[in-house]
């Protein structure tokens, strides 16, 4: 703001230099108008909205053609891991994400009960790291549980420490109108296949923490573990 340079503003809700509006606001995408065009992308929730409009801003400020920015911006994929999500034959989606800090995990559920009909339940996997900060651990627990209708504790990457320890510092933030819809199971696998196994169809599944990586670290050594893989596999088996 203190700058003699020349400044633009992007905003959804206020008057700006980019505007955009989401229209429809899906699991499979977002339909934005931004600036008058209307333009489908494969990315969700409004944090990317906003995201997209700086991009969107930023390209047609350097000089790219304003129909080419919103084709590329179609073009955009998500990454591996953030709120990466297959639909299974019995239309229970399971939705892995890397949110592992209470703002992150927040933001994803807002962004699942933004979308969602509330007629379906969510159901929310979380855990906390080994030998990471140890006051978000109880913070992360009371939003899963009060941001879903169901919510399961388990392990992350505990590390050096005890994941048993690590759970029960979790549990403290669990409300006391809340302690019937958590569970804790240390096991993470078993977590998602508990979740695989309370789902039905047209339930949601969050898997969260973990995101894009393929390993869980116990005590120093990193053990094959992809979320996604596991998931795919447990659901697929309670189809047959």
């Amino acid at each position: 703001q203190n700058t003699n340079a020349r400044k633009l503003t992007y905003a959804l809700k206020t008057y700006s230099d980019y505007k955009a509006q989401i229209l429809e606001n899906q699991l499979s995408g977002l339909l934005l108008r931004i600036n008058d065009n209307e333009v489908w992308v494969r990315l969700i929730g409004t944090f990317n909205a906003y995201n997209l409009l700086a991009i969107y801003g930023t390209a047609v400020e350097l000089g790219l053609d304003k129909l080419e920015v919103l084709r590329l911006l179609s073009e955009l994929e998500s990454v591996s891991g953030r709120f990466q999500f297959i639909i299974s034959n019995e239309k229970i989606t399971a939705i892995v994400d890397y949110a592992h800090t209470p703002d992150a995990l927040e933001n994803v559920l807002k962004t699942i009960n933004d979308i969602r009909t509330k007629n379906e339940q969510l159901i929310t996997i979380v855990g906390c790291g080994g030998d990471r900060d140890r006051t978000k651990r109880p913070i992360m627990a009371n939003i899963a549980s009060t941001l879903s209708d169901k919510a399961i504790i388990t392990s992350d990457n505990p590390r050096t420490e005890d994941p048993e320890a690590i759970i029960a510092e979790m549990e403290k933030g669990v409300e006391p109108q809340n302690f019937k819809k958590t569970i804790s199971i240390t096991d993470r696998k078993q977590a998602i296949k508990t979740a695989c196994q309370l789902a039905q169809p047209n339930d949601i599944i969050l898997i969260a923490g973990k995101g894009h990586e393929t390993y869980q670290e116990i005590q120093g050594v990193r053990y094959d573990f992809d979320d996604m893989e596991i998931v795919k596999e447990l659901l697929e088996q309670l189809n047959k």
